[in-house]
């Protein structure tokens, strides 16, 4: 267990210390306010069709979620019903966890040093996956990926959605602050 009174995380610390001083000379803001950071990640495993067979799947969902994020994750419900996909209201069908502070920086670490290099056939993330106001979206075909997930143990390779939310105010800005982070863009 880390000793948290003590321990940065390493990218919040680059952050503080070198990419905050980059990013300001970049764009040539006038105050420290309008720099970008992080604010939030947000990681989102669906069930679907699985769950609605069995209610099992999403408490294994569940437990994944949590391993990879460190946090607990919340198990999601249907809205409404869905005769055509057997859905009923209320019934779980995924699971998420949104990620703030130092289990964000720790997250965010794992997934760009460990995880992206495990991934087959991996030539970077797309640099288009931004939605206008500097939130990137992106997602995996395998949460196992990850190394809290034993292999050995799952019973379903899980796909992943993570949402990087910033503060910028345009996709270059958060695409420049994702770079310096060492995210692998391939364009």
């Amino acid at each position: 267990m880390l000793d948290t009174a003590n321990y940065t995380p390493r990218l919040k610390t680059a952050y503080v210390e070198n990419i905050r001083a980059a990013l300001k000379e970049e764009f040539g803001y006038k105050n420290d306010m309008q720099i970008p950071r992080l604010d939030k990640i947000v990681l989102n495993i669906g069930a679907g069709s699985e769950a609605v067979k069995d209610s099992k799947k999403v408490k294994s969902a569940q437990e994944d979620l949590t391993a990879i994020a460190g946090q607990k994750a919340v198990v999601t419900k249907a809205k409404k019903s869905i005769a055509g996909f057997r859905v009923r209201e209320e019934m779980p069908l995924g699971v998420k966890v949104t990620l703030r502070g130092e289990r964000m920086y720790e997250f965010l670490d794992r997934l760009i040093t460990i995880a992206m290099p495990r991934i087959r056939d991996f030539r970077g993330v797309s640099g288009k996956s931004f939605d206008g106001r500097g939130n990137y979206a992106m997602g995996l075909k395998e949460h196992i990926v990850f190394p809290e997930i034993d292999f050995d143990k799952i019973d379903e390779a899980w796909g992943m959605d993570i949402v990087i939310c910033t503060t910028a105010k345009t996709d270059a800005e958060a695409k420049a602050l994702l770079k310096h982070f060492n995210m692998p863009f391939n364009s």
